[in-house]
């Protein structure tokens, strides 16, 4: 089982990166959903797209990491195969939104 890193005993780097996840993700969240609402006044699909592309290109890597390293005890490699899963994922549907036929 991998050493539970306490908030007072982390580094500053370690902290700086948690907020910086964490603001990532609340930011893509509040764009999203920005997005998503414009899907719903409008009925526009490419917008219901790129409001699914953010969230996986932002919140999902946030929720990947927090998930596998709260329930599971994977590698670093694995944890980072994931994020890059999800990213991967949202920039292609963000292209959808963007080129596909809707």
């Amino acid at each position: 089982m991998t050493e539970v890193v306490r908030l007072d005993e982390a580094t500053t780097f370690e902290v700086l990166s948690v907020v910086t996840l964490l603001l990532v993700a609340l930011f893509g969240a509040i764009i999203a959903y920005q997005a998503y609402r414009g899907y719903r006044r409008n009925g526009a699909t490419s917008m219901l797209y790129l409001a699914v592309g953010l969230a996986l290109l932002t919140v999902f890597p946030f929720l990947v990491n927090v998930g596998l390293n709260t329930v599971a005890n994977p590698t670093q490699v694995a944890v980072v195969f994931f994020e890059n899963v999800c990213r991967l994922l949202g920039l292609v549907t963000i292209t959808y939104s963007l080129y596909g036929r809707h």
